[in-house]
């Protein structure tokens, strides 16, 4: 290994030419690196003075969505995704909302009961909670979906949002 001395650069701030850039006098700086006059292109470099544009590199790539065809020659095929949305049970609930409905679930480790069985209008859905209410009294429960086994209705689910691409017709399973 062999030891360098220490060299302090002073840089100066503000717009500068390639040709003006600290370090290019042939000092052992960026001399060697071919003139670096402006690294646009380069994420993060955008801002900084004197840097224009690299030489030999063309513009910056399109933004190009995951599994978005491309041609050979490097363009993006443009596509229309249709939207769908997934079918988690908490967007399920969603669609079904106002509906009446018996919600089963299980505590676990629980000596005084294991599982219950509750029985309501479906109030509010959430991604670890839902909130039904008692038709008869008006009050309102919230269950946690970390306990929740199944639920069962006595009427026709929505399961898809209408007017969504690609979604089946809506029937009624009477």
């Amino acid at each position: 290994m062999i030891a360098q001395p220490y060299r302090p650069v002073t840089y100066t701030i503000g717009t500068m030419s390639s040709n003006n850039m600290p370090g290019t006098s042939g000092m052992g700086g960026m001399s060697g690196m071919g003139g670096m006059g402006g690294m646009s292109g380069m994420p993060g470099m955008s801002g900084m003075p004197g840097m224009s544009g690299m030489p030999g590199m063309g513009s910056v790539p399109p933004q190009v969505s995951s599994g978005a065809p491309m041609t050979p020659t490097g363009t993006v095929v443009p596509t229309t995704a249709p939207v769908f949305e997934q079918s988690y049970i908490e967007n399920i609930f969603r669609l079904n909302l106002g509906k009446v409905g018996t919600f089963y679930f299980t505590y676990e480790n629980n000596k005084d009961w294991n599982a219950k069985i509750y029985k309501g209008k479906l109030e509010a859905a959430g991604r670890d909670h839902i909130i039904i209410s008692d038709p008869a009294t008006g009050q309102r429960t919230v269950l946690l979906m970390i306990y929740f086994d199944y639920a069962t209705f006595d009427e026709p689910l929505t399961y898809q949002y209408p007017g969504t691409i690609g979604n089946p017709p809506t029937r009624n399973f009477r």
